[in-house]
């Protein structure tokens, strides 16, 4: 086994604190790499206070993992060490259903195995995540990292990037079409960039004025606050694609008011508690209301490859691990622009 330090809820009820584990040894097909950044995500605090339920403790969160190379199995053909290296959100699935045989693994049908808070395909195995200084992952849910990216600020788009880059190429979002970003903070400033670099008009809605130099400055093209009725007016009926990252309760109502005649408002963010949809938001224009997760293997290997040859990162902020709490405790006031990553060398 590795001996493996890292930064783990004993409880739900306890804070993140160092503690010691062990990682499995490096099979035939394993990849292991040292952790040199991971990004804080919003569902890591969700999940080590166990507010979605299921929590396995002891909890080592983070899913935005990337790092070098220093250990590869006998059977492994991606990787050789000294390479760059990134785990996202999986790390595992059951490879053999449909989604899975189609690159979507974060559809498995069989239940994928999440990089933490989840279990190994052995449905016994606890996982555990990137606050630590190393793991091991199957070379099958590793991903390279082009040398050419900025390696801290690559860490969110294994869950912010992917998340966004996912549903607007499934819905073929790009020269042409009006896409509104709902919600300018991690996600939303992926979404953002994106759109641009797909060549769609995007327009940033948020009930902040303040955001809109800002928006302007990720390249958004327009920007509308939501709390001004003039403003919302002038686009009833004007986009094709809303990009809704919001996670807090919000009138999908009003949304789908703004979109044309077969217009998507695509949900990537996840409000609390259910909402009412009128099916009179719905019927008249033949709207749809969908949802997305992040992408499978390939699908983010592919987002990475053109994140190098766009110039595409996230806005970030580097921390020390002990800054943890202030990080989280600032991620809820929205007080970042627009992820936060730890430099695990403060480990």
């Amino acid at each position: 086994m590795i001996a493996t330090k890292g930064y783990a809820a004993q409880t739900k009820d306890t804070n993140l604190a160092p503690w010691n584990f062990e990682r499995r040894e490096v099979g035939p097909h394993d990849v292991q790499f040292d952790i040199d950044f991971c990004g804080v995500c919003h569902s890591d605090l969700h999940q080590i206070k166990d507010e979605w339920g299921g929590g396995i403790f002891p909890m080592v969160p983070g899913h935005e993992i990337v790092g070098r190379v220093v250990a590869v199995g006998s059977h492994v053909t991606k990787f050789k060490v000294g390479d760059l290296a990134g785990t996202g959100c999986l790390v595992d699935s059951c490879r053999v259903c449909d989604n899975c045989q189609h690159g979507l693994e974060q559809y498995c049908t069989n239940g994928h195995s999440q990089t933490y808070n989840g279990l190994e395909q052995d449905k016994k195995t606890p996982t555990y995540g990137g606050y630590s200084n190393t793991i091991v992952v199957h070379e099958d849910f590793v991903l390279r990292i082009p040398e050419k990216l900025d390696l801290a600020a690559t860490a969110p788009l294994l869950c912010a990037g992917i998340t966004t880059y996912s549903p607007l190429r499934h819905w073929k979002v790009g020269k042409g079409h009006k896409l509104a970003v709902l919600g300018l903070g991690g996600l939303g400033h992926m979404g953002v960039k994106f759109g641009v670099a797909f060549g769609a008009e995007v327009t940033v809605l948020s009930t902040s004025p303040k955001k809109e130099a800002d928006a302007r400055k990720l390249g958004a093209h327009k920007f509308v606050v939501t709390s001004d009725p003039a403003q919302l007016e002038s686009v009833t009926g004007y986009f094709d694609f809303i990009l809704d990252t919001v996670s807090a309760e919000h009138d999908y109502n009003q949304y789908l008011n703004l979109l044309k005649t077969d217009g998507v408002h695509i949900c990537v963010g996840a409000p609390p508690t259910p909402s009412a949809i009128s099916a009179f938001s719905l019927i008249p224009g033949r709207k749809s209301l969908v949802g997305s997760m992040i992408g499978g293997l390939p699908e983010t290997q592919e987002m990475l490859d053109f994140c190098a040859e766009h110039d595409i990162v996230s806005d970030i902020e580097l921390i020390d691990m002990k800054d943890i709490y202030t990080a989280y405790d600032r991620m809820l006031k929205g007080d970042i622009q627009y992820r936060f990553v730890i430099d695990m060398a403060t480990l």
